[in-house]
């Protein structure tokens, strides 16, 4: 029993059974491994890395000395001084540039976003106009009707009166009614 919880070569403790090792062939694997691994202790907090911060160029230098650029009469190692401080602000340029770009786009979205809200403020209204008519006009229809049917009730009040009498003259009674089985 002594020899089961201890290695007998190192006299240290057997170490768990290590999983295979699995190779993700593609992202969604490597996706699913990583899921499977943070599922196996679910107590475990699990790492959330933070957004990078977008890289910004360095600041340009205030004051160069003794730079002479491509041009004749420049020492061979000036030449690489010149270049490295031109490469810096083509960078920099390039980055200003891209991030007006970014600032002229979303300047734009949000424009287009206040457009498109008015234009569906418009359409709301405008259908909410349609509906309210529509509503006015099933209410009319609906009080005419009303009127139309007191006025036919008061008439038929007073012609079922004379219809009753002229029913009880006839002699014959019809032998079937059209309309009822």
């Amino acid at each position: 029993m002594a020899e089961d919880k201890k290695d007998a070569r190192s006299g240290k403790a057997p170490k768990k059974e290590s999983q295979p090792l699995i190779i993700a062939k593609t992202p969604a694997e490597e996706q699913r491994l990583k899921l499977e691994r943070l599922m196996r202790n679910p107590d475990k907090p699990a790492p959330i890395p933070e957004r990078p911060k977008d890289w910004n160029p360095r600041a340009p230098p205030e004051f160069v000395r003794d730079v002479m650029g491509s041009s004749a009469g420049a020492g061979s190692g000036e030449f690489h001084v010149y270049r490295h401080l031109r490469r810096r602000e083509y960078q920099r340029q390039e980055f200003l540039e891209r991030i007006s770009d970014k600032q002229k786009l979303d300047e734009d979205y949000i424009k287009k976003v206040k457009e498109n809200q008015k234009a569906a403020e418009e359409r709301t209204a405008k259908r909410r106009k349609k509906r309210e008519k529509l509503k006015q006009k099933k209410l009319m229809a609906k009080k005419a009707k009303m009127e139309s049917q007191k006025e036919a009730s008061e008439e038929s009040s007073s012609s079922s009166a004379s219809e009753a009498e002229e029913q009880d003259d006839d002699a014959e009674v019809p032998s079937f009614i059209m309309g009822k089985r």
